[in-house]
């Protein structure tokens, strides 16, 4: 049913349709709205995702595109009575901005997620007290322990069970020699890398100092890949999160460098002997 599954993916639903079902019946966002007497503003936040849709406008949308199909329009009827409601990650609302809550809806129906950090692990494969000590220079005690129990959730619904997304994550090796949280923490966190490399799911490489410049050495991106829209680019950086799915070159140009250090970055043996001389490290420091 619609209404079990997570609010964020129910809009998901609709924004796909909803946007499919007006370009087919040859209509602007902006003739959509004056024949509905809508403001544009609501037409485009509905075909966004970014808001939850009522049956009564459901119908009034779908009769207006001409959907008649009767399972197309009662499989989306069920997905506007599931667009409310709260999501997985509501009891973290006060910390998470509402662009990275965008995003998680997204993740959340993501087939595939292509990610890189120059600086440090990603949160996706960071143990809890690597999480707690990144976390420790610039949150409060309890803002770090619940920003890393928010990363352990999104970890589980990711790789726990047997289907969820295709993983593919580049390490640089500046990340895995960083020791953040000790050493004691460093080498748990090492150890954790190596396990995570064997799921099923996962395909992690490591990219060597020696493999010189790319295009994001100074930002971390997220590519999450759909079977049914096209990849979103997510970026992350000082200022703040940005979801973008309008710039295509941008996402291009984040494609190819992915397909660029991948091919440049170790993998299998050679990862895991990279890993394991910086651990040996670790254990003589």
């Amino acid at each position: 049913m619609a209404r079990d599954i997570d609010p964020s993916l129910n809009r998901r639903r609709l924004r796909i349709e909803l946007r499919k079902a007006r370009e087919e019946a040859g209509l602007t966002q902006r003739e959509a709205a004056d024949a509905l007497e809508w403001s544009l503003s609501k037409l485009i936040r509905l075909e966004a995702g970014a808001v939850s849709l009522s049956v009564t406008d459901l119908r009034a949308l779908l009769q207006l595109y001409n959907v008649t199909e009767p399972q197309l329009v009662a499989e989306l009827e069920e997905a506007a009575r599931g667009s409310k409601g709260l999501s997985w990650w509501a009891q973290y609302s006060d910390m998470v901005r509402p662009q990275f809550a965008q995003y998680l809806g997204y993740e959340s129906a993501a087939t595939s997620i292509r990610t890189y950090h120059p600086a440090v692990i990603s949160s996706l494969f960071q143990t809890e007290d690597y999480a707690m000590a990144q976390l420790a220079p610039r949150e409060t005690a309890e803002v770090a322990r619940r920003s890393a129990e928010l990363r352990t959730t999104r970890q589980e619904r990711i790789f726990d069970g047997d289907h969820g997304p295709e993983v593919h994550i580049v390490l640089d090796e500046a990340v895995i020699r960083r020791v953040i949280g000790g050493p004691g923490v460093m080498r748990r966190q090492l150890e954790h890398l190596k396990t995570m490399s064997q799921h099923p799911r996962v395909t992690m490489r490591l990219l060597p100092f020696t493999a010189g410049a790319h295009y994001s050495m100074a930002s971390s991106f997220i590519v999450l890949g759909f079977k049914d829209d096209d990849d979103l680019l997510y970026l992350e950086g000082p200022t703040g999160s940005v979801s973008n799915r309008d710039d295509l070159e941008l996402t291009a140009r984040y494609q190819e460098c992915f397909e660029d250090i991948s091919n440049k970055a170790h993998e299998g043996d050679r990862m895991i002997e990279l890993i394991d001389t910086v651990k040996e490290s670790l254990d003589n420091s």
